[in-house]
């Protein structure tokens, strides 16, 4: 067998099938790609070529083993090993994967949140862009849950100095777009901050809610509101409207009308005494209430009556205030994600998980291990799709999209 470290030229197909395969076996990505793992352990760490060319990314750069086994060659890396037949290869026996806790420990510092991105942007474009600011280990697009990129990307850097390096470089643009840059770590910091804020307002909200409901009631005990209830019936046209209240009593006495369109009847809460507010409004139109000219009978409500309607037009109001909140809620969470009110919720996971990273305000950073029964299976963290070879799919994010 011959190890790879040929301090030959590489092409520019060479060095991305080298970077490619290099990532399938690095540090990042091995750990949590079930089906590889699997291979590995069948042939002392050998992998056929005839499988790695099942992977989608590379089988797009070329399927031709002398050129794969060529370019693994001049790699100076030394992470492969290609055997002497040039049908395999496996990661190097002096290169063994660090211990996971050792390793999660080191990525988070290295870590960096940059947004800024076109939701157009392919991983190759992002990668592209950050070959030129960097060297990195791993690109993570973050996607809503309908898959759509979000702009936005977790990004590994090799080293803790190349990721200070990057967040420090001042005026980053990707084509015209100045970029928003922090370490991941920050970033989780400020959405916590502002999750906190955000609860504070709700709440802040919820009591001026409370006190808006007992501003409805007044000063006045459940029993006096009673005897603000105005109770109306008569043949009315499909066209009578709660506007037309509005014409035959001063807009200010009222507090609630229970009415809905169609109906024969209905309720109206005043402010004050009905029956002082109905005498008042009688002597304004000349002793006779019309409704769209159709004759209306207008009566004082009491007892457990007038309790129970008063019971319902103040629910009435609790749910108006509620949907206007949900709506106002909905209206800010557009442009992200889906996450704003009416969006689909998150949806249960399927299959076996391993968490490499924190928990983002947005999703779950996690690796999905799927059987070879079950190929369809697909996590719900925000990060890039990727393949495996033929039945068995693992679904992991890699710095090349999907593999």
């Amino acid at each position: 067998m011959a190890e790879n470290g040929m301090a030959q030229e590489m092409t520019p197909l060479e060095k991305k099938i080298c970077e490619q395969i290099e990532y399938y076996f690095g540090d990042h990505n091995l750990p949590r790609d079930k089906f590889l793992k699997e291979q590995i352990k069948l042939d002392d760490g050998w992998v056929t070529l005839e499988t790695m060319i099942k992977f989608n990314r590379l089988s797009r750069l070329t399927t031709d083993f002398t050129i794969i086994a060529d370019g693994l060659k001049k790699s100076k890396s030394g992470l492969l090993e290609i055997s002497e037949d040039k049908s395999k290869i496996r990661r190097s026996p002096s290169k063994p994967l660090p211990e996971f806790e050792e390793y999660k420990t080191s990525i988070k510092v290295r870590s960096v949140y940059v947004k800024g991105f076109p939701t157009s942007a392919t991983l190759d474009e992002i990668k592209e862009w950050f070959d030129e600011n960097g060297p990195v280990e791993n690109i993570q697009m973050r996607r809503t849950l309908q898959r759509q990129f979000k702009g936005s990307v977790f990004v590994v850097f090799d080293s803790l100095d190349s990721a200070t390096k990057f967040v420090e470089t001042p005026g980053l643009k990707y084509k015209e777009t100045e970029m928003i840059i922090l370490f991941k770590e920050a970033y989780f910091q400020k959405k916590a901050e502002e999750k906190k804020q955000h609860k504070a307002k709700n709440k802040k909200n919820d009591k001026e809610q409370q006190k808006n409901t007992q501003d409805m009631l007044g000063t006045k005990s459940f029993e006096e509101r009673t005897e603000c209830l105005l109770k109306f019936a008569g043949d009315l046209t499909d066209q009578t409207c709660r506007e037309d209240m509005h014409e035959i009593f001063s807009t200010r006495d009222i507090q609630w009308i229970d009415f809905i369109r169609g109906a024969k009847e209905g309720n109206i809460l005043f402010k004050t005494n009905a029956k002082e507010i109905l005498e008042k409004a009688k002597e304004g139109h000349a002793g006779k209430l019309l409704l769209r000219g159709k004759e209306v009978t207008w009566e004082m409500v009491e007892g457990e009556e007038a309790k129970t309607i008063l019971k319902k037009i103040i629910e009435d109001q609790q749910e108006s205030m509620n949907k206007q909140r949900s709506k106002a809620r909905r209206g800010r969470g557009k442009g992200r994600g889906g996450k704003g009110g009416g969006g689909p919720q998150r949806v249960q996971f399927q299959g076996k998980k391993t968490t490499f990273e924190d928990e983002d305000s947005e999703g779950i950073q996690e690796s999905e291990e799927t059987t070879a029964t079950s190929p369809k299976k697909r996590a719900l963290e925000e990060t890039g799709s990727g393949e495996e070879p033929a039945a068995k799919q693992s679904k992991t994010e890699n710095e090349c999209g999907d593999q």
